[in-house]
């Protein structure tokens, strides 16, 4: 038998064989596990390192999966995977064909609500200690484990609000290490700084003890002994149940530890040091960067811009903003309705509000988007970051459905640049006095031109452009799929007679350009990076048959389902959106 716990133990029933003396042994092990597998294969580090003896102390003293572990968003449940038969293909995680980075309910019985999007846990963990009171399965345990910026979003809060007059048999436990992905923010935040400082605060004046819950702690969530101990007394105690728990985020990496925000997802590094590994130098600049620098120099000129971000100043480069105007750039945390309404009321005092949301989140707000801004058409420019395959992330994070959601909107303009040019040039004509909201949408990555910093331009709203003219089909896409489109029309020769053209306006169309191209071309070809259902494509079908056109129409986009994770590179070509399987299509209409 090894030497290493963890070599004998694939699923909590061998866990639970341990004597509690051997569980911080354990610990150790999980964590070289985790910084072992992700060192290589890359993913979301510090999260998982922060609750290795949490994760451990509820699978030991729960019957898990009888009694059911809700994760908060996902970031942390690498130890809870590997630890429940997953061990020996965690290598997978996050890979075409492996195993999901978040948990996942179609990948195991473990995973009892599929998650990635934040603050979703209280609600669901909520709603299975209902269900197992009108089931009578009263002796089953619920647990939600949240982080505490998950928790003062609005979701949350009005789980709390609900979860405390209940009976439920629900214990949710507070990962609080005072970091997202970026630094918590807001008043929660700095009420749990004081509770951390000041013991008295968390015994008389405590707001979850407010909502109903019996609350203990905080404690040291990184002492085995603690853990396993105020764990065990909860599970006596009957109703809600709030367990606040104090943890390091990176714990056991020193580098992990000392940069927080950067190791949330460090890419490739070092295992022994932490050190990152040096990526080749790419000539090139991420849209968001590129987004960044471009609302910085407007910012500059124009003093009535202001950005706001639910929780994502890093990714979105908002940073950038913060750096330079930082009473100027408003980071809200995970509240992704509030920002879009905080917006609209900035808007309607003459405020030029950029409120950069990640295309998938948005959907979250959708009701403000409508009610808030576009029904009192305010202006408004959304960002929409990480839209179209976003990559490892998975299902969850895919901004496929932005361009279906958004486009039934009355008032609302949407945009798709095709390069880091038209990203510059549109939000350069967005600050500039339009009178409608405006959303404007962005891949992650990086673009494809090196000198993208050029005088900015208007982009007249509602034109398209002409970037290849031929006289059998004609290819019409908006976004940043143009470059396939291009590569794919330059390899096979014969495909030169085609015509492209890039839409870019989703809404408004350009329907000057598209009667021209209905007369001049049988053939009608649209390619999208978002879903084909509902999106551009369903627009030109729609174009089509208000003018009665008869034309042969070809709709290419994401199809109608959820797409897990994987490259960029591999999804594009299992989905038949890289350039040769375009080429392949494309000759079909030669």
């Amino acid at each position: 038998m090894s030497k290493n716990l963890l070599d004998n133990i694939s699923n909590p029933s061998d866990l639970r064989k341990l004597n509690p003396e051997q569980l911080p042994k354990l610990a150790k092990e999980l964590r070289d596990f985790i910084i072992d597998i992700v060192a290589t294969k890359e993913g979301h580090l510090g999260a998982s390192l922060g609750v290795v003896e949490l994760t451990i102390a509820l699978h030991y003293l729960f019957d898990t999966p009888n009694d059911l572990l809700v994760w908060d968003v996902g970031h942390q449940a690498y130890g809870h995977k590997i630890l429940t038969d997953r061990k020996n293909i965690f290598h997978t995680n996050r890979q075409f064909g492996g195993i999901a980075g978040f948990p996942s309910r179609t990948e195991s019985e473990y995973d009892t609500f599929g998650v990635g999007h934040s603050s979703t846990s209280i609600s669901a963990a909520l709603g299975m200690a209902i269900a197992s009171n009108l089931k009578n399965e009263t002796e089953k345990h619920h647990i939600a484990v949240i982080g505490d910026a998950s928790i003062a979003s609005g979701m949350a809060f009005e789980a709390l609000n609900h979860a405390g007059v209940s009976k439920a048999n629900l214990l949710i436990i507070l990962n609080d290490n005072a970091i997202g992905i970026d630094p918590s923010v807001g008043a929660v935040k700095e009420y749990l700084t004081k509770v951390k400082s000041d013991k008295r605060l968390a015994a008389q004046n405590n707001i979850i003890k407010a909502l109903n819950f019996d609350y203990s702690g905080p404690i040291d969530g990184h002492n085995i002994p603690k853990l396993l101990s105020e764990i065990e007394r909860l599970k006596t105690v009957q109703g809600p149940k709030f367990l606040h728990v104090i943890t390091t985020k990176g714990k056991g990496l020193q580098k992990a530890e000392e940069d927080q925000v950067t190791y949330h997802a460090p890419g490739k590094f070092d295992k022994i040091s932490g050190e990152r590994k040096q990526k080749e130098e790419n000539p090139y600049t991420k849209y968001q960067d590129v987004f960044g620098k471009t609302i910085v120099e407007l910012a500059e000129k124009n003093d009535k811009i202001v950005g706001i971000t639910p929780a994502m100043l890093t990714g979105s480069s908002l940073k950038f903003l913060m750096n330079k105007f930082p009473k100027r750039t408003f980071d809200v945390g995970i509240a992704e309705q509030h920002a879009v309404t905080l917006a609209a009321g900035m808007a309607t005092q003459g405020l030029v509000p950029f409120c950069n949301i990640y295309s998938t989140f948005l959907q979250r707000a959708y009701d403000q988007v409508i009610h808030d801004v576009a029904l009192q058409n305010l202006p408004v420019i959304f960002c929409l970051d990480r839209a179209g395959l976003v990559g490892e992330d998975g299902a969850t994070h895919h901004g496929i459905f932005d361009l279906a959601y958004l486009r039934c909107i009355p008032n609302l303009i949407i945009f798709a640049p095709r390069n880091e040019i038209e990203l510059r040039n549109i939000l350069y004509t967005a600050q500039t006095g339009l009178q409608h909201p405006i959303a404007i949408r962005y891949p992650r990555g990086y673009g494809n031109i090196i000198d993208w910093q050029k005088p900015f331009e208007d982009i007249e709203i509602g034109k398209g452009v002409c970037l290849q003219k031929g006289e059998k089909a004609a290819i019409l896409s908006v976004g940043t799929i143009a470059s396939n489109i291009s590569e794919a029309l330059d390899l096979v020769p014969n495909l030169c007679c085609f015509s492209h053209y890039d839409m870019r306006f989703i809404n408004p169309l350009d329907e000057k350009l598209l009667h021209t191209v209905f007369k001049e071309h049988t053939t009608i070809i649209t390619l999208e990076d978002g879903t084909v259902k509902g999106g551009f494509g369903s627009a030109i079908l729609e174009f089509a048959s208000a003018y009665n056109y008869k034309n042969i129409i070809k709709t290419i986009g994401i199809p109608d389902d959820f797409i897990q994770h994987g490259s960029i590179q591999k999804l594009q070509h299992k989905l038949g959106l890289d350039a040769r399987s375009l080429a392949n299509i494309f000759q079909f209409y030669s």
